[in-house]
């Protein structure tokens, strides 16, 4: 069977790389009727069974036929050897212009100023041991970064004696505004960096980007932005943002398989920036970003499936895309403001895309996650309980999530 060899790689059905995809259904259907469309893409565009309530995106989205289908067929065909003459199926000594620029297109920058990584934890590991800072020199960042971008700075202060110092934000907070506030009045004259999320992990909330890069700029602060949620669930370029460097998963909200990120820098900043892993040519600075993905032989089949995703989202729509998933936010707000639940994403459709928070610490979590796993419903564990959705999620899904609190709770 077609596609069969390279699916078993991928610990995939067969079916995955042999079966034909379905067409997306027309937009009219969405005007028609909005529901049914959504079905249709669920069940014909993903492997999810509709047994299985996925309310977790935030941590690792699930990817559409299309990339799985993407990614089997390049692992086949470069086994057989019938990818083009000469060309090395792979990745980590090729310059990938045009992958790049289907990528820059749908995030919304320069292609020169792109490179693949293998997660935002990997760009952003780089950007933090790739910049001179001296000891002494500050960088100050929030209370709620996730720990894997905490953890490059960590390394930088134990092994070069820089210090770092978190703003605390208020939860829930009353404005972007007031965010924006609390950081750059928290910048002291040591400040060197200033590093933040685009949107908090643990909280779905969304900072005001390009209003905190634009004050810090005339302080003379170096700008880094984990943007790991935020390509594919809100509607921004990067290019809007006004950082100096970024970082992005498209495994997240692009539709991406695991194993593919991106790291961005402003052009005059991407000479500033060291690499950590090297292969020959390290220091040809006309590369541009794409010396930070000369890093030896990769799975060129990843970065395949990362471009099918991106032609998927595209395919839809990324106005459709935001207008759905923001849709299932606010009724998953909603239904936890009925249900007396406290809710830290506040009422604001400037901070959340697709996730909300719920404070759960009134609730016995143990017994929570138990009743979830029994029905099948997928979601991230914490007292601040996310719930994620993308649009393979429906409305049936969030009301199988609040019926297990009812019963949860008696």
């Amino acid at each position: 069977m077609a596609g069969a060899s390279a699916a078993a790689l991928l610990g995939l059905p067969a079916r995955a790389a042999a079966a034909s995809i379905p067409p997306l259904p027309d937009p009219a259907l969405h005007k028609s009727d909005p529901e049914k469309y959504w079905r249709r893409i669920r069940d014909e565009q993903f492997y999810l069974p509709p047994s299985r309530a996925f309310l977790n995106n935030g941590s690792l989205g699930v990817a559409p036929r299309p990339v799985l289908k993407a990614v089997a067929e390049y692992l086949e065909n470069s086994a057989a050897l019938t990818i083009p003459e000469y060309e090395y199926p792979r990745w980590g000594y090729e310059m990938m212009d045009g992958h790049r620029q289907e990528v820059a297109d749908f995030v919304g920058c320069r292609k020169d100023d792109l490179a693949f990584t293998h997660n935002a934890t990997e760009a952003l590991s780089t950007i933090a041991a790739g910049l001179d800072l001296k000891p002494g020199d500050e960088v100050l960042m929030t209370n709620q970064e996730h720990g894997s971008g905490k953890a490059g700075w960590a390394l930088k202060k134990a092994r070069y004696g820089i210090e770092t110092r978190e703003a605390e934000l208020p939860l829930p907070p009353k404005s972007p505004e007031q965010y924006a506030d609390v950081l750059l009045s928290a910048i002291g004259p040591r400040t060197r960096v200033l590093f933040f999320s685009g949107i908090l992990s643990s909280t779905g909330l969304v900072m005001p980007m390009a209003e905190i890069c634009k004050v810090a700029r005339t302080k003379g602060l170096i700008t880094v932005v984990d943007g790991a949620h935020v390509n594919g669930q809100i509607p921004i370029r990067i290019d809007q943002i006004g950082c100096d460097f970024y970082a992005g998963s498209p495994h997240k909200w692009m539709f991406a398989p695991a194993g593919c990120g991106i790291l961005w820098g402003r052009e005059e900043m991407l000479d500033r920036l060291w690499p950590s892993i090297v292969t020959g040519g390290w220091d040809d600075k006309a590369k541009k970003a794409a010396r930070f993905m000369f890093v030896g032989t990769n799975n060129r089949a990843i970065i395949e499936g990362m471009v099918a995703g991106v032609r998927f989202a595209n395919a839809i729509g990324a106005d459709r895309i935001y207008q759905r998933i923001h849709q299932l936010a606010r009724r998953a707000r909603q239904q936890a403001a009925e249900m007396d639940i406290p809710v830290i994403t506040p009422d604001d459709d400037r901070m959340y895309g697709s996730l909300v928070s719920l404070d759960m610490t009134a609730f016995d979590l143990e017994k929570l996650m138990a009743e979830f796993t029994k029905r099948k419903i997928w979601v991230v564990r914490g007292t601040r309980l996310r719930l994620s959705a993308h649009i393979h999620t429906r409305p049936q899904d969030l009301d199988a999530f609040f019926a297990v609190v009812k019963q949860v709770r008696g």
